[in-house]
């Protein structure tokens, strides 16, 4: 079988489709799929339009061999995955981490509603309203559809999307075999978070909190390599996700696997991860008075956070790379089944 995957970011890109795409890269090959990456980020440096243009002819020559085409989003490169399946009768599969118009939304057009609210009101911007509607056309227009996480899969289901054609698929993590280690100064309290700086994610509370404690110390590790982020991470006291929102957080399991203690917001996917007392704590979503009391806590009891920390690491089995790659490979043949027993 042939696998090819459109998908927006690559290593050293960093991002959930990026690390998605390379595990599954390197690891559908010893499983018998033959894998042919299509990267958004080949062309990004081209004009707006062209750009788009020049991808959908790498995809559309891709998906003429391809068995199966996967679009590791349902807009920037859904879209054009979808045409170029469609032009040569390949099954589409979608993989669906986030809510893209809301997200676009919260960046450009003034929205304020968290996800669940934005769901359910027709009341958008023109613009807004025209990604909702590609993101759902793409979704009706896929075989199937993988979603991190039962939350999103919720979500996608108040697209008008039929549940039977959604699985939920946990995304696997694989550490590098070295991670570095930072060294905090004395008596310090050093609480990391890590992302892209978008609105949703919450960094200027984290930063704002923090500057109110004497001995506490913020550090957003965004735009770094991969290795530096995990090392941050690992040298933590905390690590804190404090996002309005969050489908299945990469970095968030990747935290609970290093073994430093979380804190995670009471949105999305996060209570899939965090069982509030014992393997971390949650919170709630844009509070400051909610995010200092976490952090008090761990700061006042490091012996209990490490407790709570080791009790998430044993958790981390579910989500495992190998775990990921048996539910994908067993997908991806369901899908291509049918085609090819006529």
């Amino acid at each position: 079988m042939k696998l090819v995957i459109a998908t927006p970011l690559y290593p050293p890109e960093i991002g959930g489709p990026a690390t998605y795409a390379k595990l599954l890269f390197e690891g559908l090959p010893a499983k018998g799929i033959e894998v042919e990456l299509v990267k958004f980020s080949e062309i990004r440096h081209l004009p707006k339009i062209i750009r788009h243009y020049a991808y959908y002819r790498r995809l559309f020559k891709a998906a003429q061999s391809a068995d199966v085409v996967l679009a590791l989003d349902p807009v920037s490169v859904g879209l054009p995955a979808m045409y170029a399946a469609k032009k040569f009768g390949k099954p589409f599969v979608v993989k669906i981490v986030g809510d893209y118009a809301w997200e676009q939304g919260q960046q450009r057009f003034g929205i304020t509603q968290n996800l669940d609210e934005f769901v359910t009101t027709s009341k958008v911007p023109f613009l807004v309203r025209i990604l909702r509607r590609i993101q759902t056309r793409v979704a009706q227009s896929a075989t199937r559809i993988i979603v991190p996480s039962e939350y999103l899969k919720g979500i996608v289901m108040k697209w008008g999307i039929s549940k039977e054609k959604i699985s939920v698929i946990y995304n696997g993590i694989e550490l590098p075999a070295h991670i570095p280690e930072y060294q905090k100064k004395d008596g310090e309290f050093l609480i990391v978070s890590a992302g892209r700086r978008v609105p949703w994610k919450g960094f200027e509370a984290i930063e704002r909190v923090a500057r109110e404690h004497t001995n506490w110390r913020a550090y957003i590790a965004s735009g770094l390599p991969r290795t530096e982020v995990l090392g941050w991470i690992k040298s933590a006291d905390v690590f804190v996700l404090n996002s309005l929102y969050e489908g299945l957080s990469h970095i968030l399991i990747e935290a609970m696997t290093l073994g430093t203690p979380v804190i995670a917001t009471d949105a999305g996917g996060n209570k899939t991860l965090v069982i509030h007392g014992e393997t971390g704590l949650l919170i709630t979503p844009g509070n400051d008075a909610s995010l200092v009391q976490a952090l008090t806590i761990v700061a006042n009891d490091p012996v209990a956070a490490r407790e709570r920390a080791l009790a998430a690491q044993k958790r981390m089995n579910d989500f495992s790379v190998p775990h990921m790659l048996d539910t994908t490979f067993k997908l991806m043949w369901d899908v291509v089944r049918p085609t090819h027993s006529v």
